[in-house]
């Protein structure tokens, strides 16, 4: 039987390296995007010229009906759906006193929302056996000014995945949040001045910034055989910053 997989906001950074490497490791994947048409097409030409297999989806999966489309798509395409990576997120930021209600607004509906809203659907119709990977942010632990908002809806993130693992009893689905530190990504690095990213590229003992790559290693893993008793966690994939 395929094996399929859903990777949420998966047109560039993690997103677009977690979908070709579950790809690489046998998985017909679902990606998705909102704003990064081209970039999505590419990559999913990418996979398929390679061997694997793709299909592209625009949806904003804060919206039910759009992230209802996604499983709509994988069951039609691939038959089901095995694995769930919820990546798509935006993150702004700003001090606590600064933030107006529109940035609070977004980031509730695309970070929180659209993970709520594609585990509920992963809850009704994911294959036994499945797994569901989370992405959440090691600046929870860190407490830096100006991510409050941002931090806030990550740590729901990972209140959702304890949660979810403990109500797919029965049914061999594990569900997982990954934590990752500053990861040299587009969404990490606009707008922070070089200072800024240069040290916290120092601030790891391991000193240098993730790379997608090294999260997408972690993701793969979750989603293989070998990761299939680890459940209900939370793993901070940050080089030992916090």
């Amino acid at each position: 039987m395929e094996k399929s997989a859903i990777v949420t906001g998966s047109s560039r950074g993690i997103g677009a390296e977690t979908a070709r490497r579950l790809a690489q490791a046998g998985f017909a994947v679902v990606v998705n995007y909102v704003g990064g048409k081209a970039s999505a097409e590419e990559l999913t030409e990418a996979i398929n010229s390679s061997g694997g297999r793709a299909v592209c989806a625009k949806a904003d999966v804060g919206k039910e009906e759009e992230a209802r489309l996604l499983f709509d798509l994988a069951e039609k395409e691939f038959g089901g759906v095995d694995v769930l990576v919820n990546n798509a997120g935006i993150m702004q930021l700003s001090l606590i006193a600064e933030t107006d209600d529109a940035t609070v607004t977004r980031h509730l509906d695309i970070n929180l929302k659209g993970t709520f809203n594609t585990l509920r659907e992963a809850a009704r119709r994911m294959r036994d056996g499945g797994r569901i990977i989370n992405l959440s942010s090691s600046v929870i632990g860190l407490r830096l000014p100006s991510y409050g908002v941002y931090a806030a809806t990550k740590a729901a993130v990972e209140s959702l995945t304890v949660t979810m693992a403990n109500e797919m009893r029965g049914r061999r689905i594990t569900v997982n949040a990954v934590a990752p530190g500053p990861t040299g990504t587009e969404l990490f690095l606009n707008g922070k001045p070089q200072e800024l990213v240069d040290r916290l590229s120092k601030a790891a003992p391991l000193e240098r910034l993730g790379t997608p790559k090294d999260i997408a290693e972690v993701i793969a893993f979750l989603a293989s055989p070998e990761g299939g008793w680890i459940n209900g966690q939370v793993i901070r994939a940050n080089g030992g910053i916090v």
